[in-house]
């Protein structure tokens, strides 16, 4: 299968955590990025639902955007059979674009800039 990688990708991480590796001058990764030996991305399609799934209702969080031509990513199967970026090394500040805050909304979900389509829970499931 031929990918064709989108121009960013991106990262949601805990500010705190965020923050240290800034000051370290690299990310090595956090949580479930840490237990399966890569870090997580998402595309801009995917990262609304990523928030929802895996840190809905959680505070305090930031989103990376990391250009795709500036690290190795490997794409790999996940949720459902869609293919999603992961970097099997840690991220130097100098392959960040810019790392926002993503504040919850009224309705408890994230709110992402304006370039991040949303994402709509199902009801049904």
């Amino acid at each position: 299968m031929t990918i064709h990688p989108p121009a960013l990708v991106f990262k949601i991480c805990p500010e705190t955590i965020w923050r240290e590796a800034e000051k370290e001058g690299a990310f090595h990764g956090s949580g479930i990025d840490l237990e399966d030996g890569y870090i997580h991305f998402s595309t801009s399609d995917q990262v609304a639902e990523t928030a929802w799934l895996h840190f809905n209702g959680v505070e305090g969080l930031m989103l990376v955007a990391v250009a795709t031509d500036k690290v190795a990513l490997t794409w790999e199967e996940a949720r459902g059979g869609v293919m999603f970026p992961h970097l099997y090394a840690s991220l130097g500040m100098d392959q960040v674009l810019w790392a926002v805050a993503i504040p919850l909304g009224d309705n408890g979900q994230h709110v992402f800039p304006e370039t991040i389509p949303p994402f709509t829970p199902d009801p049904s499931a």
